[in-house]
């Protein structure tokens, strides 16, 4: 089949690698447009841009699929079956209805729910024991179109966005090849969401990882997790951001009840490899930690540079 595929981030890249190794004929890639990055700013080649271009398959980066100009290019490469993963547009009816096979969608979530921008990072932070990966037919909406196939990918306690995001990107190429090869075989089958049951991950943005030591623990370490690598958790120590990496629910119940003289925010006792932070609902255990300007290291680390003492507070 003649396959365009639509991506930007990592997780859209190994996909379309899975593509590359299993032999599927890309005969044309389309992803956002290059973003300055890093401290230099410099212009940088998203993910499946780079991999594109080092398979030698052509690539295409419109500022908006809808424009008239991009869609008649598309027409003209006439693909058989466009398939799209972590693409970052809402594609037209028009664009939908130019493949013969329509177009195909790897979404990272067990849809109905979380549809939209996040969701396998949102599915840590509201404590889902278990995500995975929805192929679907897409439809003009934002992921409502017929589910194809599931796969269940389990969420492990301490998993971090980062590595579940590696986990969703092998199920989610796994997954789309057996679609792949159930068109070609005419078995392929189509279900309908039940729309009463989706829930929505909105995209997420920095501000929402200045951690509230008025929430739980076990809200603020899940939190943690899910914004691990980006946007990530983060607080403040002496006038400077201080991000944390990872950390834990205290399960200890005399500790417990020794902090209740502690306001939120502050710490309740310092050991030789972390520290603990009261919440409106148990202890945090901070283990990983990175303060601004500085490189990320673990807590036994940062307390040999910075002693501090039990009654600090970290605000908001």
């Amino acid at each position: 089949m003649r396959t365009i595929f639509m991506g930007t981030p990592e997780i859209a890249a190994v996909i379309l690698n899975t593509l590359i190794e299993h032999k599927q004929d890309i005969i044309a890639v389309v992803t956002q447009p290059d973003k300055p990055k890093g401290r230099g700013k410099e212009m940088a080649f998203p993910p499946v841009k780079e991999l594109a271009i080092k398979n030698n398959i052509p690539v295409y980066q419109p500022n908006r699929v809808k424009d008239e100009e991009f869609i008649k290019i598309i027409e003209e490469l006439n693909p058989d079956i466009i398939i799209v993963a972590a693409f970052g547009q809402i594609l037209s009816q028009r664009l939908l209805d130019i493949p013969k096979y329509g177009c195909i969608n790897v979404h990272a979530s067990l849809l109905p729910k979380y549809r939209g921008a996040a969701p396998y990072q949102w599915a840590i932070i509201n404590g889902e024991e278990v995500t995975g990966v929805t192929i679907m037919q897409m439809d003009a909406g934002c992921d409502t179109g017929d589910m194809i196939l599931k796969e269940e990918v389990t969420i492990d306690k301490e998993e971090t966005a980062g590595s579940l995001h590696d986990k969703l990107a092998i199920a989610g190429g796994t997954a789309l090849m057996k679609v792949i090869d159930q068109i070609k075989e005419g078995t392929m089958k189509r279900e309908k969401q039940d729309d009463s049951l989706f829930t929505y991950a909105k995209m997420l943005d920095k501000s929402m990882g200045n951690l509230d030591f008025n929430k739980s623990a076990i809200e603020l370490e899940r939190l943690i997790r899910g914004l691990n690598p980006w946007p990530s958790a983060y607080t403040h120590f002496e006038g400077k951001t201080l991000k944390i990496w990872r950390a834990a629910v205290c399960n200890d119940p005399e500790r417990e009840d020794e902090s209740k003289q502690y306001q939120n925010g502050q710490i309740t006792s310092v050991g030789k490899n972390s520290f603990f932070i009261k919440t409106s609902s148990g202890l945090l255990e901070i283990l990983e930690l990175q303060l601004e300007g500085k490189k990320r290291v673990t807590t036994a680390e940062f307390l040999r540079g910075y002693p501090i003492e039990v009654g600090y507070t970290f605000q908001k």
